[in-house]
């Protein structure tokens, strides 16, 4: 059996599989993709106040230093909160967790118990299981609403009631029409507008002719003409070799992975990937090291130690183009150049930046001035910015023809409909005409002038200027339910997003723009937003406003 090389598979002699069998059973045990015996998944080192310590030329294999001063190493805005605003973010979650074990030691909860376990472990984490009923079904009702309409630029909500504090919800028969901000709808493809430039055409002709769906995989007989075509406008549309498209975003990351690396492979991982990335890494069992988010000088100490262990076939770094919680964007160009000076391979999500980023809509690689073959492994999705569903794994022709062979999304899972695919190749063929790009400017200016009229606000917002993904603080549970209650009630659309997503005193509202936006709309929203942050104390930030842009 052929072990993996090359970043991908390793075909070596029996005695290096040994190597490579030993070294992976003497590995770390991870949890949640975390090292075991490392504080928060994290090295342990010698340095102080967040600073790289100095490295001679026989750390890291005897390669030289890298001159970060060179590199736009810019992690992104996260404005910590005051000493008194952490207190009592924290003093309000343990009054609301004690409330919860009062309530589960008074009331028998309305749930299914396990029982005859005895010499069994549990099916479900006993914290887990409190928090999803004594916490979060608190603030269950900001969460799984339901819609009747596209998510274009506004979205109808249909509201719902519960009787028995969140147990269960009925619908009151009210639909509530909502600017959309929490959609991922980028480029205003996956609403009533999207229709332009022959999308909703092209997908009721390939409906027309193939079918709803295939009724296979793409390796049997799930493969069309459109799927091919597909393939090849994004490897076009990305500037390279090939490309290989999947029906499932988060499936292209989960399946994807095993296929591509496994043991004796060393995976240098941000703390903050998605869940989906997360998944993938544990399914190839590779071993995996987390650096702090967006931090290439902590991941370049990792890399230099895991050089200098001289066990490792292959080292992988996995980042994001854009990270959906925090709103930054991987520092892609310090990433290059540690992957070159050190002789590492990286892996590029770009779910949350294909289309959303760059002049021409390219992604955070464009945004970066990173040229795509640069990147071992492109990956991306079609359910943002293309209004569809889906996902790509891109590079060079060598690397899609492995997972055509050994990927399991290929060989197992559903081949992507036909409507879709014709959805996802028109809204790609639309952003190389001048429609296409005037969303793209459109996204920019949007995001821009939403930036910054919350800085103007004074509330905590996370990430970079020009990502469509906006996180605004607002700390605690009962704060987060109370922002999109109100928020609702203003006529604004929104997602709440707490833990397990973020950490327990973490809880924030996510803002998604859109080139569907008009300018009046936004002003609807912020100004619902200056009136909840007035209400609920949300004015958290210490910065001071950006100054007014001048003339040119």
């Amino acid at each position: 059996m052929a072990a993996k090389k090359n970043g991908f598979v390793d075909i070596g002699d029996g005695d290096s599989l040994k190597t490579t069998k030993k070294s992976y059973e003497q590995d770390e045990k991870l949890i949640n993709g975390k090292i075991k015996d490392r504080k928060n998944g994290y090295m342990k080192s010698t340095q102080s106040n967040g600073s790289t310590p100095k490295m001679t030329q026989v750390e890291g294999g005897g390669l030289p230093k890298i001159d970060w001063s060179k590199y736009d190493t810019f992690p992104g805005s996260f404005e910590k909160c005051s000493l008194l605003t952490a207190v009592l973010t924290h003093v309000g979650l343990y009054v609301l967790m004690f409330l919860g074990f009062v309530n589960q030691l008074i009331f028998k909860p309305k749930a299914a118990t396990e029982k005859n376990r005895e010499g069994y472990a549990p099916l479900y984490d006993p914290f887990e299981q409190f928090f999803s009923r004594y916490v979060y079904r608190r603030v269950r009702h900001c969460f799984n609403r339901p819609i009747c309409s596209a998510p274009g630029a506004e979205v109808v909500l249909k509201e719902w009631e519960s009787t028995d504090h969140n147990w269960t919800f009925k619908f009151t028969g009210v639909e509530r029409r909502c600017v959309n901000l929490g959609s991922y709808n980028y480029l205003g493809f996956a609403g009533g507008e999207g229709a332009e430039g022959g999308c909703a055409r092209a997908v009721a002709d390939a409906v027309r002719r193939y079918g709803m769906a295939q009724g296979s995989s793409r390796a049997e007989l799930g493969t069309t003409p459109l799927h091919l075509e597909l393939e090849r406008a994004v490897a076009d549309f990305l500037g390279v070799e090939d490309a290989i498209v999947f029906g499932m975003g988060f499936a292209t990351n989960t399946l994807s992975i095993p296929g591509l690396i496994g043991p004796g492979t060393l995976v240098l991982s941000d703390e903050n990937n998605h869940a989906s990335l997360i998944l993938g890494l544990r399914l190839s069992r590779a071993t995996v090291r987390v650096f702090r988010h967006n931090d290439v000088r902590h991941a370049e100490e990792l890399a230099r130690a895991a050089l200098a262990e001289r066990r490792w076939a292959n080292v992988l770094l996995v980042v994001e183009g854009v990270y959906s919680m925090e709103g930054s964007v991987a520092a892609l160009e310090g990433l290059v150049a540690l992957k070159q000076a050190l002789g590492l391979h990286l892996y590029v999500d770009e779910a949350h930046s294909v289309g959303a980023l760059g002049s021409t809509g390219r992604g955070a690689l464009q945004r970066c001035r990173v040229l795509a073959a640069h990147v071992d492994v492109l990956m991306g999705t079609f359910t943002k910015s293309f209004g569809a569903a889906g996902g790509y794994i891109a590079g060079p022709r060598r690397l899609v023809q492995w997972l055509r062979a050994h990927g399991h999304a290929h060989g197992y899972a559903h081949s992507m409909s036909c409507g879709v695919a014709a959805q996802v190749l028109a809204a790609v063929r639309a952003l190389d005409a001048a429609p296409g790009r005037a969303r793209v400017r459109a996204l920019a200016q949007n995001t821009a002038y939403f930036r910054r009229r919350l800085r103007e606000l004074g509330v905590v917002t996370f990430g970079h200027d020009d990502s469509p993904v906006v996180p605004m603080l607002v700390y605690t549970f009962s704060k987060m339910a109370a922002t999109v209650e109100r928020l609702t009630r203003a006529g604004v659309a929104t997602v709440g997003v707490g833990f397990p997503a973020t950490p327990l005193n973490m809880a924030r509202i996510r803002f998604c723009l859109s080139a569907s936006h008009t300018r009046e709309q936004l002003d609807r929203c912020l100004l619902a937003v200056e009136q909840v942050a007035d209400e609920l104390g949300l004015r958290y930030s210490r910065r001071r406003p950006l100054a007014e842009p001048r003339p040119s």
